[in-house]
């Protein structure tokens, strides 16, 4: 099992494409919903509200998975999977703002849910794609 991007999958994962972040609901359905990210070593990191069932999935059951696409080539792919491994709060959506700027978004301001913000990091323990 490999934890290490592979150099012609990197790309994937430094520009700013949409992954699908899957997540494990209490009912053991799959959950999968589009994510801005950023990938940070041996970890992916998301902004993300405390309020929101992706963050209740997460409580239960820190198991996730994130797939990103080649929107050029949709069979060119990278999968990341592992578990949540902290949350950090961050109340002042500093992140959120961060991740704004990387997709394009040009919002300056913190969003209204901004309070209820945290950062959600996870552990890479499998890397796999073509």
């Amino acid at each position: 099992m490999s934890t290490t991007i592979p150099e012609e999958l990197r790309p994937l994962v430094d520009e700013p494409h949409y992954g699908v972040l899957g997540t494990i609901r209490p009912d053991g359905a799959v959950q999968v919903n589009p994510m801005w990210f950023r990938v940070d070593g041996d970890h992916v990191l998301f902004t993300h509200t405390t309020t929101r069932q992706k963050y209740r999935n997460l409580q239960h059951n820190p198991t996730m998975s994130l797939a990103v696409f080649d929107p050029a080539q949709p069979y060119r792919y990278v999968e990341l999977r592992g578990v949540l491994d902290d949350v950090v709060p961050d109340p002042q959506a500093a992140f959120f703002l961060e991740l704004a700027a990387r997709y394009g978004d040009a919002r300056t301001t913190p969003p209204e849910d901004a309070a209820d913000r945290v950062i959600l990091r996870m552990r890479i323990d499998r890397v796999s794609g073509q």
